[in-house]
C-alpha cells in the first residue's frame, strides 16, 4: 500500500473513512437521547437526525422504492457525489446506525444542539413524537418538510429549518409542524382546525 507515502485519491478516501469512524465514535460516546445529529456536507448544507441511543439516529431516509427509482437515485448519486442519499419524492422516517447513514466524502458528523433558539422538550415528549413518527412515509419538500424540520420537531415540538437561503432563522415552519402534529396527536381538536 502507499498510505503515508504516495498520497493520491486512494489515501484521501482512507483518511476520510478514518475521520468518519472517529466522528461516529465521538458522537455515539457523547450523545444523549434527543440530541440533534448534524451530517454537515462539504457543499454547504446538512442532513439532520435525532440521536436514539445505542449508536442509532432517527432521520428522513430513502423510502422503499422500485427498481427504476433506485437506479435513477444511484445514477444521480454518481453524478452528484457530494450529496449523500438524494431524497426523491417520498421519504421514510427510519432508525438506523449512525455509521450506516450514507454521507458524501468530506462530511462531518457531530452533535449540534445550539443552532436553533429553542428549549428542548422533555425526554417523554421527544420519545412520544419519535414513536409516532417512526416508519412514517412522508413527501420530501425542501422548503416545507425536510430532515431538519423533522429533527427539530422531535426535539423542540416545533419544526425549524435554518439552512434555507433567504429565510429568517429560528422561525417555525407551521406547515411542517402541522404535518407532524396530525400524526403525533391525531385526536387533537386543534388538528381539526388546521386540516
Amino acid at each position: 500500500t502507499c498510505l503515508g507515502v504516495c498520497g493520491g485519491a486512494r489515501e484521501e478516501r482512507v483518511l476520510n473513512n478514518y475521520a468518519l469512524i472517529w466522528q461516529v465514535k465521538d458522537v455515539t460516546s457523547n450523545a444523549q437521547f434527543g440530541d440533534l445529529i448534524e451530517f454537515s456536507y462539504p457543499i454547504g448544507y446538512s442532513h439532520w437526525g435525532v440521536y436514539d441511543e445505542d449508536g442509532h439516529v432517527i432521520h428522513f431516509a430513502v423510502a422503499d422504492e422500485g427498481r427504476l427509482k433506485s437506479m435513477l437515485r444511484s445514477y444521480l448519486q454518481t453524478v452528484f457525489p457530494l450529496c449523500g442519499d438524494l431524497l426523491l419524492g417520498e421519504t421514510r422516517i427510519r432508525r438506523q446506525p449512525i455509521a450506516e447513514v450514507n454521507v458524501p466524502e468530506g462530511a462531518h458528523i457531530m452533535i449540534t444542539n445550539n443552532r436553533h433558539a429553542r428549549t428542548p422538550s422533555s425526554e417523554k415528549d421527544m420519545r412520544r413524537r419519535r414513536d409516532a413518527l417512526l416508519d412514517q412515509e412522508l413527501p420530501y419538500k425542501l422548503f416545507s418538510l425536510n430532515c431538519e424540520h423533522f429533527a427539530t420537531y422531535v426535539r423542540f415540538g416545533e419544526a425549524v429549518c435554518n439552512q434555507i437561503p433567504g429565510r429568517s432563522k429560528n422561525q417555525e415552519c407551521e406547515e411542517a409542524t402541522g404535518v407532524f402534529e396530525r400524526i403525533v396527536n391525531p385526536e387533537s381538536p386543534e388538528n381539526d382546525e388546521k386540516a
